[in-house]
Formats: C-alpha cells, sequence, structure tokens
C-alpha cells in the first residue's frame, strides 16, 4: 500500500505530458474557390477512440474529414500525421497508416467482393512482390470480421445497402491501418442496416484498437457509439468532449437550431435527444396523454 506524501524539492513540477495525437489538426482553413468552409480549426483525434463528428448540413463535417485524409488541401494551416504535415508525407507511407472510405464510394462495375477487398492491399505491395500469403491472410480476416466471407464471389453491385458497406469496410480493413475514416457510412441505409454497420465499427475499436473518426447525421446515433464527440457550427468547433458531457438542449438548440429535451437512453444510460413538440393541424384530433382530454381508459 502506498500513502500520498508531499512533493520534495527534488520531485517533478508536474506529470509527464500525455502523447500527442497521431492524428491532429492545427489552424486548419478549408475552402472551396472563394467560399471558406472550415476556419481556423483545432484537431486532436483521441488515439484508440470512436470520434464522430456531428453538425447540420454545410457545416464542414465531410470536408473535415476529407482533409484529414488527404483528399482536399487546406487552404491555411495543416494536418498532422504522428507530427508531421501530410503534405510533407508520401502517399503509399499515408496509405498504410491511414485508411479512408468516403461518402457513397462506386465500385467498378461487375468487380466481385473479394476483388474489391483485395485491393485495400495494394499499399503494401511492390512491383516485385505483386501478392503474397499476408495480402492473402489480410484480406481472409478482413472478410470474415466483417461478415461477407460467404459474399467473396458475388458482384458488388448485385449487393443490398447494408452488404455493400460491409465490403467497403473490408476493403479499408484489408488496408490494415490504425485509422480509419469514414464519412456517413450509414447513408442509404435503413435503420436495421444502420445499425449492424455502426455495432461492426464499434466492434473493430473494442477489438482490435483502431482509432476511428467518423461523419454521421443522426445526432442519438453519434451519441451512442462515439467516446468523442466533436459538434461542427458553420466551420468551427461549438463542443466536443464525451457525449454525456456535450449532448445538451442547449448545444442541440445553439448548433441545430432545433428546441429538444435530452434525457437518458433506456438502454445505455447515455443523452437521447427528443425534439421538442410537432406541428399540429388546428384540426387535428387531441392526442391521447396520461391526463386530461382524451385520457386512454382500459
Amino acid at each position: 500500500m502506498t500513502t500520498d506524501e508531499p512533493a520534495g524539492p527534488d520531485a517533478p513540477a508536474s506529470r509527464p505530458a500525455a502523447p500527442a495525437s497521431r492524428l491532429a489538426a492545427r489552424g486548419l482553413t478549408l475552402a472551396y474557390e472563394d467560399r471558406t468552409v472550415v476556419d481556423g480549426l483545432d484537431l486532436d483525434v483521441p488515439d484508440g477512440r470512436v470520434t464522430v463528428i456531428v453538425g447540420p448540413n454545410a457545416c464542414g463535417k465531410s470536408t473535415t474529414l476529407r482533409a484529414l485524409g488527404r483528399l482536399l488541401k487546406p487552404r491555411g494551416g495543416a494536418v498532422l500525421l504522428d507530427g508531421r504535415e501530410l503534405s510533407d508525407i508520401p502517399t503509399r507511407h499515408i496509405a498504410r497508416s491511414l485508411g479512408l472510405l468516403p461518402q457513397a464510394p462506386v465500385a467498378p462495375e461487375a468487380i466481385t467482393v473479394a476483388d474489391l477487398v483485395a485491393r485495400g492491399r495494394r499499399p503494401h505491395q511492390r512491383w516485385w512482390q505483386q501478392w503474397s500469403e499476408t495480402d492473402e491472410a489480410a484480406v481472409a480476416e478482413a472478410m470474415a470480421r466483417t461478415g461477407v466471407t460467404g459474399l467473396a464471389g458475388r458482384p458488388v453491385d448485385e449487393l443490398s445497402g447494408g452488404q455493400r458497406q460491409r465490403v467497403w469496410i473490408a476493403m479499408a480493413l484489408a488496408q490494415d491501418t490504425e485509422l480509419l475514416l469514414l464519412d456517413e457510412p450509414t447513408t442509404y441505409l435503413d435503420i436495421a442496416h444502420q445499425v449492424e454497420v455502426l455495432d461492426l465499427v464499434r466492434r473493430l475499436n473494442r477489438e482490435r484498437g483502431r482509432t476511428v473518426v467518423m461523419v454521421l447525421h443522426d445526432l442519438n446515433q453519434a451519441a451512442r457509439y462515439a467516446d468523442h464527440l466533436v459538434a461542427l457550427r458553420e466551420g468551427r468547433i461549438a463542443a466536443q468532449g464525451p457525449p454525456a458531457e456535450v449532448v445538451t438542449a442547449d448545444l442541440v438548440r445553439e448548433v441545430f437550431g432545433l428546441a429538444a429535451v435530452v434525457v437518458p437512453d433506456p438502454v445505455t444510460g447515455g443523452p437521447l435527444v427528443v425534439p421538442g413538440a410537432p406541428w399540429n393541424s388546428p384540426t387535428a384530433p387531441t392526442p391521447v396523454t396520461a391526463s386530461g382530454p382524451g385520457k386512454a381508459t382500459a
């Protein structure tokens, strides 16, 4: 057993600083022609955690993710990977460290699941070594983890939306990077497939230690699956931190312009956003409530 004692004159003044995030943005400014979308953004992506970026339409969510994946050159500031600016790092090195799944990716016509997933191994190949047992094992493991092994011979364009998303994630996993960026991976999916994909992402983080950054539209899904939540408004960070601390009625009003109440999620205990009363026609029937007019009876 140890006891706390006052620090002596030779004791360090403070604890050593925590190691910096592998992926970070410093003073990041992003623009399309003359329109600035993100302005002076500073962001540290927590290592080994799921970070989710939320915000209203056109606030800079996907633009920020594109810059983090070096698909968009900053107008100002920089994106740092292991302390180096992305612009100074060879493309192949970035591809071995960082996997990016853009919004609504399009597969080559008639390509099979196995062939698409295998493309994730390209950053690891050389002209004298096009394919190896290591590549084969990585593809097999990625397909197994995403549950698409049984689809290996099927054309990607014949799959359902949920199946296609799992195949694209398998390709990103086959790339075998420690950082994974996903831009709205639940777009166009029904609720069951949305949960399927998000559960898969959570398992990859928990079981394999992958650092994940996602852009999501659904604030409640973001609050449920994120370890670190980043709320953007007009290209700036309005708030960031654990969902339980970030998601409040005031934040929802400030960022989304929506009146709402935040209650405990009955499943997870985390924050759950319930929008305010919907508009009702003046001629609509009185809703059934627990008391007052229209009270339900047994």
